[in-house]
């Protein structure tokens, strides 16, 4: 029908220009916090286009709901503002008549977001969480760049260090200036012919070949010098204990199914959330389309995205309820997802029968 394949493809045109600006958004702000992540030690600095493909991929769902959202009141505003609707109306072909043609276009949209969100989301998680880890699990001495100065995580030591090689974990020449005590009033530096890093254990040493160690105390002026052949100093107790247990957003949904517990059950809120978030949010749309074409105005849209913040929120506020045990998880659905599906359909009722029996089209018309 010309009906439904115009609607089809003014919506996928829409969809299209909305999801390659969000997208264009979304790049950049993610580039900007990975750089910057990268810039405070907290991330590899080679790591920062896969960390922000991973960032992109885990968000995707979220970016194909609101462009397909904003598609949807953005080419049936459209159809308000230029008097189309108003000529449909007439013809008789009711608000739910663009059901059918909204969800001819939205299923292929649907079935993305079911994929993005159980099996793309944990593992974008994953592969994210694991790429942090690995760098911070290297070492102080991993991490200084030959010929620089480099402060360690907590700033109570200075390295500098040439690099033996390709070895991350060995380098000659080191040099460590550190602070300890209460208020930091024991100073020492110490020194090395070569370094290298040792795990045993959770905890990692790190040991100093052939060199002298230099302290002295600020309050009571004491100094002294030890040299030694081997220095043997623990740098991370414990580095490797937690680095198995993973977030429940970075694991698997079969995984998050089988050992159930409030937060894996919180998380199951947010993947199932965004799912039926998708189909109510459709639906939403087309009654926060509409729009009187008399004035030149955009507050239908600006209505629809407080409309599409609120339910974020409140699928935020579900994830949080039920990981808290205030709500289980079928409850959660229920009454978040169901509320909004029977606004989403009363809105629609609303809006079909108000074209229907008020006249004023008719003398729009005339």
């Amino acid at each position: 029908m010309l009906f439904d394949t115009s609607t089809r493809a003014d919506l996928a045109r829409s969809f299209g220009v909305t999801l390659v600006v969000i997208l264009t958004i979304v790049l950049t702000s993610t580039l900007i916090r990975t750089l910057g992540q990268a810039a405070g030690g907290n991330v590899a600095p080679q790591d920062v286009i896969l960390l922000m493909g991973y960032a992109t991929l885990a968000h995707l769902g979220t970016i194909l709901i609101l462009s397909l959202f904003l598609a949807i009141v953005l080419t049936l505003g459209r159809l308000y503002r230029e008097s189309e609707m108003t000529v449909w109306f007439a013809s008789g072909v009711p608000l739910t008549r663009f059901v059918r043609p909204v969800v001819q276009m939205a299923w292929p949209i649907l079935l993305a977001v079911i994929v993005l969100e159980l099996l793309i989301w944990p593992w974008g998680n994953q592969n994210s969480a694991e790429l942090r880890d690995r760098y911070q699990r290297r070492g102080d001495l991993s991490r200084v760049a030959p010929g620089q100065f480099q402060t360690s995580r907590d700033g109570s030591r200075v390295f500098f260090i040439e690099r033996d090689g390709e070895d991350a974990t060995t380098g000659r020449n080191v040099f460590i200036l550190g602070q300890a005590g209460r208020d930091g009033e024991r100073e020492s530096v110490t020194t090395a012919a070569r370094g290298r890093l040792e795990m045993q254990g959770d905890d990692r040493f790190l040991v100093l070949d052939h060199g002298q160690r230099n302290e002295a105390n600020a309050h009571t002026a004491a100094k002294s010098m030890a040299r030694f052949d081997q220095y043997r100093v623990m740098t991370d107790p414990g580095v490797l204990s937690g680095a198995t247990q993973l977030p429940p957003k970075a694991v698997a949904t079969l995984e998050l199914l089988r050992h159930r517990s409030p937060r894996n059950d919180g998380e199951l809120a947010w993947r199932f959330g965004l799912i039926l978030a998708c189909v109510n949010m459709s639906l939403l749309a087309l009654g926060l389309s509409a729009s009187n074409p008399r004035r030149a105005s955009n507050w239908n849209l600006l209505f629809a995205l407080l409309a599409f913040v609120v339910y974020f929120n409140l699928l935020n506020l579900s994830l949080s309820w039920v990981a808290r045990e205030k709500l289980s998880l079928v409850a959660a659905l229920a009454r978040v997802h169901g509320s909004a599906l029977i606004v989403a359909l009363g809105l629609l009722w609303w809006r079909d029968q108000g074209a229907r029996f008020n006249p004023r089209w008719r003398r729009s018309l005339a």
